[in-house]
C-alpha cells in the first residue's frame, strides 16, 4: 500500500501536465490559426491578391523584354 500511496500523487501531477501542455498547444495553434485568418482577410482587403496574368498579358510582357532586349 506504501506504493500505492507515493504513486498515485505522482500520477495526478504527470496527468495534470499533460492536460496543461495539451491545452497551451492546442490554444497556442488557434490564435496562430486565426491570426493567419485575420492577416489573409486583410491581405484581400488591401489588393493582397494577385491574380494570375492572362496569356495575352504574358505575351505582351514576354514581347516588351524582348524588344527591350534588342
Amino acid at each position: 500500500m506504501d506504493g500505492i500511496q507515493i504513486a498515485l500523487p505522482i500520477l495526478g501531477i504527470v496527468a495534470a501536465a499533460a492536460v496543461t501542455f495539451y491545452a497551451v498547444s492546442f490554444s497556442e495553434i488557434r490564435e496562430k490559426t486565426f491570426r493567419d485568418l485575420d492577416e489573409s482577410e486583410s491581405e484581400s482587403q488591401n489588393g493582397g491578391y494577385k491574380p494570375s496574368f492572362s496569356s495575352r498579358e504574358r505575351r505582351a510582357r514576354r514581347q516588351a523584354n524582348k524588344n527591350s532586349k534588342n
